[in-house]
C-alpha cells in the first residue's frame, strides 16, 4: 500500500499543475467591454453597395487542425504509444507487473493493451481537437507534447527495468 501512495503523490502534483495551467488558457476569451462602440450615425437610406467575396484574414494563432506541426506531433505520439505497448507487453510476458493501475486493468491480454494504447492516442487527438475548436492553440499542442513525454518516460523506464 505504501508504494501505491508514493505513486499517487507525483501524479497528483502533475494533475494539479495541468489543471492550474488550464486556467490561463480559459482567460483567452475576448471581453465585450474592450470592443469599440458602434457609431451613433443612422444608416443611409436605400444605399446599395456592390460587394465582392473576400476572405477573412486569419488571426495570428489560428491554423488548420491538420497542419504540419500537429501531424508531426500526432505521429510522434502514436509512435511512442506503440513503443510503450511493445515494451509493456514484453515486460508483462516476462513476468513483470504494470505500475499504472489503469493500464493494469487492460494488461491481461495483448488485445486489451493494444486497445488501451490506441484509445490513449485517440484521446490525445480528441482533446487536442477540443482545444483547437475552443481557440486554445497552445493547449492543443501541449496535450500532444505531454503525452509524448509521458510515453517516452514509460518506454525508458520499461527498458531500464527489464
Amino acid at each position: 500500500m505504501n508504494w501505491f501512495c508514493s505513486l499517487l503523490r507525483p501524479k497528483t502534483a502533475i494533475l494539479l499543475a495541468v489543471l492550474g495551467l488550464c486556467r490561463p488558457g480559459m482567460a483567452q476569451q475576448v471581453s465585450l467591454a474592450l470592443l469599440p462602440p458602434r457609431s451613433m450615425e443612422p444608416p443611409p437610406a436605400l444605399v446599395v453597395k456592390s460587394t465582392q467575396a473576400s476572405t477573412v484574414p486569419e488571426a495570428p494563432g489560428d491554423h488548420r487542425f491538420w497542419d504540419r506541426q500537429n501531424s508531426f506531433l500526432f505521429a510522434t505520439s502514436a509512435a511512442f504509444s506503440a513503443a510503450d505497448f511493445v515494451v509493456t507487453r514484453d515486460n508483462l510476458r516476462a513476468g513483470g507487473r504494470e505500475l499504472n493501475p489503469v493500464v493494469g486493468m487492460f494488461g491481461h491480454s495483448s488485445a486489451g493493451l493494444a486497445m488501451n494504447f490506441a484509445g490513449e492516442t485517440m484521446g490525445v487527438m480528441g482533446l487536442s481537437y477540443f482545444f483547437h475548436k475552443t481557440g486554445h492553440h497552445k493547449m492543443e499542442r501541449a496535450v500532444s507534447m505531454l503525452n509524448i513525454g509521458s510515453s517516452a518516460a514509460a518506454v525508458t523506464f520499461g527498458m531500464a527495468n527489464r
